[in-house]
């Protein structure tokens, strides 16, 4: 078996950036569409789960027939975490901002930080560590500053966290799948595991999935090409490559992009203390991208150095 070819900084950088651009306009089209969230949700993963199916269905097939049972099971729950992840996430926009929501569904990093240490043996080095920890001190600025703990914008920021959980249970597993399997096989797998999770859960809400106006379809199939086709397949395809703790702090750059746009798009003006949290987030990534890249040395030179 070939080994396949683990790309470059400049390359891991340029398709982690696209990703995050195309996930940051979830949340304003979100806040713009007028169907029922599950709705949403489901619109957004079977539309994904029919493009990579389409994309590849021989080769899906054929690789599924040679996974065991148990990997089968993780692929499966991969994709019910990704759809709650969803339902709470999207849910917690009809209550709070769009800087609160995705500033809290972002906290993913500290829950996948805990899990990979202790489900995965990940090892975390003191650069990573500081990199989770600056990062998330500029997600508390924007968020502390944004979130009014009072009626529904607490019900909003409880289910945005709600989402960061099952986000972290969503990439823990993709980082344990993703080691030996591509990109496109992993992603319409759990994609469609995800769109089946929320369509059990429509038919129990018994909610409509048509008669919507032409906006509101554009809306939903914008949402599944740019955020979901585009966006988390790029974080997925990270997966092979960095941990999932490091992914999910990249992640961590949507509350920035999502933000700006909220400000041209929804008018929701940031105050300089969002501003000053977003630069912090900014360098929090930028250094977290760093100790991931001297890790990855650090290994190469130990499995190259001569012994005694």
């Amino acid at each position: 078996m070939t080994m396949e070819k683990k790309p470059g900084t400049y390359k891991l950088v340029l398709i982690l950036s696209i990703g995050v651009i195309a996930i940051s306009i979830a949340s304003i089209w979100i806040k713009r569409c007028t169907a029922p969230t599950l709705v949403i949700a489901f619109y957004r993963l079977s539309i994904a789960s029919v493009f990579y199916l389409g994309l590849s269905y021989t080769r899906v097939s054929t690789r599924l027939k040679r996974r065991g049972i148990p990997h089968k099971f993780l692929m499966i729950l991969s994709g019910i975490f990704l759809a709650l992840h969803f339902a709470f996430w999207i849910t917690s926009l009809r209550y709070t901002s769009v800087a609160s929501s995705v500033v809290l569904v972002q906290t993913s990093p500290i829950f996948i930080a805990l899990g990979s240490c202790l489900l995965l043996k990940e090892r975390m080095n003191w650069r990573l560590f500081l990199g989770i920890t600056i990062t998330l001190c500029g997600a508390l600025i924007i968020g502390t500053n944004d979130a009014s703990l009072k009626g529904s914008q607490l019900l909003g920021n409880a289910l945005a966290v709600a989402g960061a959980l099952c986000a972290a249970g969503y990439l823990i597993i993709g980082r344990r799948v993703r080691d030996n399997m591509e990109t496109i096989t992993y992603v319409a797998i759990v994609y469609s595991a995800a769109a089946i999770t929320i369509l059990l859960l429509i038919w129990i809400k018994q909610h409509s999935l048509i008669n919507f106006s032409t906006q509101t379809y554009f809306y939903l199939v914008g949402i599944a090409i740019g955020p979901q086709i585009i966006g988390h397949t790029s974080l997925n395809w990270a997966l092979k490559y960095l941990s999932a703790t490091s992914v999910a702090v990249v992640a961590l750059g949507e509350p920035i992009g999502a933000t700006i746009l909220a400000v041209f798009l929804l008018g929701e003006q940031p105050s300089l203390i969002k501003i000053v949290g977003a630069v912090i987030i900014l360098a929090g990534v930028s250094f977290t991208l760093y100790a991931e890249n001297r890790k990855k040395i650090s290994s190469h030179r130990c499995l190259y150095a001569k012994p005694g």
